[in-house]
């Protein structure tokens, strides 16, 4: 399946910057950064069960936010990009 991951993650203390860094580099784990804050994830169940896991491990519910969106799949046929589009491919594998 294929998600978009977004967050907003206060950061105007000290831990809530850690927190932005670490909340990135979960999602880097798991898709392609195509905006500051904005993922495309492609994962199966048992793989979203650990990716929003983490996350929600990461953030203060209080403070942030995190959006998980399920993409109608193809997702080409449902999404349009306007400017600059990452030059990749999500569904190629990912390297770490």
């Amino acid at each position: 399946m294929e998600l978009l991951v977004t967050y907003d993650v206060s950061t105007e203390t000290r831990e809530g910057r850690r927190r932005l860094r670490r909340v990135a580099k979960v999602c880097e784990g798991y898709g392609q950064r195509v905006q500051q804050s904005v993922f495309e994830c492609v994962v199966d169940g048992v793989r979203r069960e650990q990716l929003i896991n983490r996350l929600l491990s990461e953030i203060d519910p209080g403070e942030d936010s995190l959006r998980v969106y399920h993409l109608l799949e193809p997702r080409s046929r449902y999404t349009q990009v306007f400017g600059v589009e990452p030059a990749y491919d999500i569904h190629d594998p990912l390297i770490l």
